[in-house]
């Protein structure tokens, strides 16, 4: 799917405002209602918009431990693994993987304790086979998708007219 500078407009002022409106995103942007509408409608039904919750940040829930947790599984049992990943609500987020370990789980706990008893439950499946946990002590680099934004419609750009058609983001 490729966007262009207006979608990459819209999605960085509903990612700075989540909460604002269809009519006055269109103000802002200088477009017509129908026309912001339209854009927004096809970014959610082609999938580059997958959502518009808060973020929540764990620490200020009391989940101020995160670690990243490698699990080996037992060869086809990836979707079963999964269902009891998803059914631990420390785990944050699964993703199956290359390499020596099969899925990469982000998993947050109260304390290292608490942290234990988090791992001591992943572990209790009988097709995991293996796990290994990293503490993560400091976060220098927040998921963020602006630069993904200005590289999409840089290559946009450069597909719609070369390199001097100049779009503002």
């Amino acid at each position: 799917m490729s966007i262009d500078g207006l979608d990459a407009r819209l999605i960085r002022l509903l990612t700075e405002e989540p909460r604002i409106g269809v009519l006055e995103a269109s103000r802002r942007l200088g477009v017509a209602r129908g026309t912001a509408q339209a854009r927004l409608d096809r970014l959610q039904r082609t999938g580059v918009i997958i959502g518009f919750g808060p973020e929540v940040d764990p620490a200020a829930l009391g989940f101020t431990v995160m670690a990243f947790a490698t699990v080996q599984i037992r060869q086809g049992r990836g979707p079963i693994v999964a269902q009891h990943l998803a059914g631990i609500e420390e785990v944050l987020e699964v993703h199956t993987i290359t390499g020596d370990a099969d899925m990469l789980a982000r998993i947050v706990a109260r304390s290292h304790n608490d942290l234990q008893e988090v791992i001591d439950r992943l572990v209790a499946h009988p097709d995991i086979v293996r796990t290994s946990t990293n503490i993560a002590l400091t976060a220098h680099v927040r998921y963020r998708t602006d630069g993904l934004l200005r590289r999409a419609t840089a290559a946009e750009r450069a597909g719609a007219g070369g390199l001097n058609a100049r779009i503002e983001c």
